[in-house]
């Protein structure tokens, strides 16, 4: 019996054999995804001619309706679908989504991101909840495993602007997109042979349906789980609205402002769109031992603490962009170590956050509602980066680009302080419920 909890003991901090096939999967969906997501706003400017605000309302309601529709997913999943029917559904609507890209005519255009949004609705809540139930039983190792998951999602992010953004701004526009495709497809193939291998509890639902009565929000433990998912998710938006400039007003800074030549080759603006992926496969492993290393000493930051510690480092990589501007604004191309500098910043906070959720999302729904809740914290994405795409194309009207990178600032730091300030007061009701204890009815 003693030899038989050791050998428990040592499972117990050992990740699951499935994350392999899932990980490979969620790279090649990414990979996708960030290549086409890194030529969206130049090829909109550069080629279709449209203004900074018009290019900005695309990218503001394309990203959000890819992080919109995993309400409707995740819904449909738990109520109708499996989730390798959603999955495989996901996929080939967003194949043929990359598939339409690949055409000039505008309409192909629109139709393109309206089935990659919808894809996305199917793929991506559904892929988060199967890779958590994984963890089922080793929740110490939970954060970690979302953060490996999650270098999984940043390899793609590397991958895909490089080879896509380099052959859309080098070659053709077009080809870029169809790239995408390929990587879609891939990861359509991966999927197919690595679920095979994948235990068959994580399958299995619940049965399920959305009524008022079925929720019983009344009781003890499901309503204020449910209160302190929606909790993090509003906060959550103040995270993407500033980090989701990247994708837009970061990008045609890069374009308009930065001196990208190294060593006699200019760097095509949308490949600088890999430093903050590299950056996660660097400091993604280590964030990952940190975690596990604090949790078995039982110091590791609950992820209401890690969220505030999140918006903290958002606001100082803003900071660093407050001055890039201000160099920018005297007519000056500004060094590239800026936006280094802003990427590493933002990802130390991405880590802090994003991972984080995903982990704590899984962990906290109850498990007949767990996609549709996961859908919820994609919805709290949704807003951020609709936020963010619209505020992208104003960026000149703010009087000048450092106060609009300010504004940034001060998001992050104010969403750090409220955070911090509503986890003093409702302490005690927040760890009796991460700890697994009888809660209250409201945090």
């Amino acid at each position: 019996m003693e030899k038989q909890n050791q050998i428990d003991q040592v499972e117990s901090h050992i990740h699951p054999k499935g994350i392999t096939p899932l990980f490979l999967t969620e790279m090649w969906e990414r990979l996708s995804y960030y290549g086409m997501r890194a030529l969206l706003v130049l090829y909109l400017v550069k080629s279709l001619g449209f203004s900074d605000a018009d290019a900005g309302a695309v990218y503001a309601f394309y990203t959000s309706f890819v992080y919109l529709t995993p309400v409707l997913g995740g819904y449909l999943t738990d109520r109708f679908l499996s989730y390798q029917f959603s999955i495989y559904l996901g996929s080939f609507l967003m194949l043929c989504g990359h598939i339409s890209l690949a055409f000039s005519d505008l309409s192909f255009f629109y139709l393109g991101l309206v089935l990659l949004a919808l894809g996305n609705g199917f793929f991506k809540p559904n892929m988060s909840t199967i890779f958590g139930r994984l963890y089922d039983g080793k929740p110490g190792l939970r954060d970690s495993g979302f953060t490996i998951f999650y270098m999984g999602i940043n390899l793609g992010g590397l991958i895909g602007p490089i080879i896509c953004g380099s052959l859309g701004e080098r070659v053709d526009w077009h080809l870029g997109f169809l790239s995408a495709g390929v990587g879609m497809a891939i990861g359509m193939v991966v999927f197919y042979f690595g679920s095979k291998r994948l235990p068959d509890s994580i399958w299995k639902k619940e049965s399920y349906q959305l009524t008022a009565v079925n929720l019983n929000l009344d009781d003890k433990q499901t309503k204020p789980k449910i209160l302190l998912i929606v909790l993090l998710s509003f906060f959550s938006i103040f995270f993407w609205m500033a980090f989701e400039q990247m994708g837009s007003s970061l990008n045609l800074f890069a374009l308009r402002n930065t001196d990208r030549y190294l060593f006699g080759f200019e760097v095509p603006a949308s490949v600088l769109q890999s430093i903050n992926p590299l950056f996660i496969l660097i400091f993604g492993p280590l964030v990952s031992i940190l975690w596990s290393a604090l949790s078995k000493r039982n110091q590791n930051p609950n992820p209401v603490m890690k969220f505030v510690l999140s918006l903290v480092l958002l606001g100082i990589g803003f900071l660093v962009m407050v001055v890039a501007a201000k160099y920018a604004e005297t007519g000056v191309a500004v060094s590239i170590l800026f936006l280094v500098f802003v990427y590493f910043w933002n990802t130390l906070s991405e880590l802090c956050l994003s991972p984080v959720g995903l982990s704590f999302v899984s962990f906290m729904a109850p498990t007949k509602y767990a996609s549709v809740l996961m859908g919820i914290w994609f919805l709290s994405n949704a807003f951020g980066h609709y936020a963010a795409g619209i505020l992208s194309g104003y960026q000149n009207q703010w009087g000048s680009m450092a106060n609009f990178y300010g504004f940034f600032v001060i998001c992050s730091f104010f969403g750090a302080f409220l955070l911090y300030g509503i986890y003093l007061i409702k302490k005690k009701s927040i760890l009796a419920l991460l700890t697994g204890k009888e809660a209250p009815n409201s945090i």
